[in-house]
Formats: structure tokens, sequence, C-alpha cells
């Protein structure tokens, strides 16, 4: 009797896993960062119209042609230093209080602790959190470029 409970928990287990791979693999990170941390100035759809945008003294950008403004091609590196704060945008608040908080600052201005949030599972170094934090974005962005 316990050897078929045994066996019937084995292979519960194991639907239940791969139910939950194959979930996993259905959330797109990028986007999520982006509706926290992005969406109420620039939109959900990334056109400039978030709900805060009217608040701010200068229009959001469209982030959604942001190809097309650079010939066709995604300014990667661009949206990065933009991210990370090293190219500062006045909205976007000083590098003592950006908008995310603390959220895609270089890594060596803070350190990331066990409870930060959902993203975090402690690697050698945070550089690893927040560089993929911020490449999920750029991604996100990639994706949403009018053709």
């Amino acid at each position: 009797m316990e050897k078929a409970a045994f066996k019937w928990a084995i292979i519960a287990s194991a639907v239940i896993g791969f139910g939950a791979c194959a979930l996993a693999q259905d959330i797109d990170v990028g986007k999520i960062e982006y509706q926290s941390s992005c969406a109420a100035c620039h939109g959900a759809d990334g056109k400039g119209k978030g709900p805060f945008g009217a608040a701010l003294k200068s229009a959001p950008t469209d982030l959604t042609v942001l190809s097309k403004k650079n010939n066709g091609v995604f300014p990667v590196n661009a949206v990065y230093e933009v991210v990370d704060g090293r190219t500062a945008i006045g909205s976007h608040g000083t590098r003592e209080m950006p908008i995310w908080g603390y959220r895609y600052r270089p890594p060596e201005a803070y350190k990331l602790k066990q409870a930060d949030d959902y993203v975090y599972s402690p690697p050698a170094s945070p550089e690893g959190v927040v560089h993929g934090r911020i490449l999920a974005v750029i991604d996100y962005l990639n994706r949403i470029q009018e053709k």
C-alpha cells in the first residue's frame, strides 16, 4: 500500500512540475518589468500616453518608435544607459532618487537583500539581477517597435 501511495505521489509531483514549467514559459518578464516600472508614464502600449504622463513638464517618449528614429535599428546601448541612469532624463529623476527607486541602478550603488523582490535568487553578485531586469525591459521594448 505504501509503495502505491509513494508511486502516485511521484507521478503527481512530475505532472505538477511539468505543468509549472509550461506556465513559466508563458510569463513575459520584460512586459511585467515594463508595466511595473515604465507604463505609468509611457503607457501600457509604450506610446507615451500613460496616466502620469500628463503631470510631467514634457511628454513621455513614444517608446514604440525608437528603431524608426534610429534608421530601423533598435538602440540597445542607448536604451540601456537611460534605464541604468548613465544617460540622464530629467523626468526620470536624479540618480539619487530615480523614478524607479533602486530597481535599475548600477549594482555598485547598493546591495540586494533576500527580500528585495520576486526576481532575486542569490547570485554571486547583484549585478546579474539588475542586468537581467534591464535586459528584460530592453527585450520587451524591442518587441513592441513599430514596423
